[in-house]
């Protein structure tokens, strides 16, 4: 896997030279590329290039954040070096996307995540409390007689998250009142 990935940066890195040259650089340089291709890595460009670059991170919650980074490359093998942690999405000859999954909770969550329950039964996160504030998710159908009083109050008054374990930790206890969970049994 490690091998074609690697394949695929070199034919990458060799398309956005050429890309780079024809753009660039001097119709000598390219006709000259062109006839001898072990010179394409070798060719340095006389101005940096700059690139849009677009960072997607996707979380665990299902939140995509996106970063736009405007980069001056003088370097291309510095520039994947760079990105080696990120996969490769999209391209063109000014922007590049790369994506990553994220183990973790967005930070939208930690700051201001509520597990509550909405007005049909269904354990949901707020963005706030759970009085009137924005549903970010929706999960299961609780099935309130099964729910004790307790838990019940707890998600009225909104469970915050905060971290990747109290959200995990807290939809796995809640499962057990799914409306689901009682017609497997």
């Amino acid at each position: 896997m490690r091998g074609k990935r690697t394949a695929l940066k070199a034919c990458v890195i060799n398309a956005i030279v050429l890309l780079f040259m024809l753009t660039a650089g001097s119709p000598g340089t390219v006709h000259a590329a062109l006839e001898k291709p072990s010179n394409i890595l070798d060719t340095k460009p006389r101005e940096p290039q700059h690139l849009t670059v677009i960072l997607e991170r996707n979380y665990l919650d299902g939140e995509v954040s996106e970063e736009v980074i405007k980069e001056k490359i003088w370097s291309m093998e510095d520039f994947w070096v760079k990105y080696e942690q990120w996969q490769l999405e999209d391209m063109d000859g000014k922007k590049i996307v790369f994506k990553k999954q994220i183990d973790d909770i967005s930070p939208l969550l930690k700051t201001n995540g509520y597990f509550g329950l909405s007005r049909e039964g269904i354990l949901t996160i707020y963005y706030g409390k759970p009085d009137h504030s924005k549903i970010i998710q929706s999960f299961f159908q609780i099935d309130i007689r099964k729910l004790e009083s307790n838990k019940q109050a707890e998600l009225q008054q909104g469970i915050p998250i905060k971290t990747k374990d109290r959200y995990v930790d807290v939809l796995e206890s809640f499962k057990e009142y799914s409306t689901e969970a009682g017609t497997k049994n």
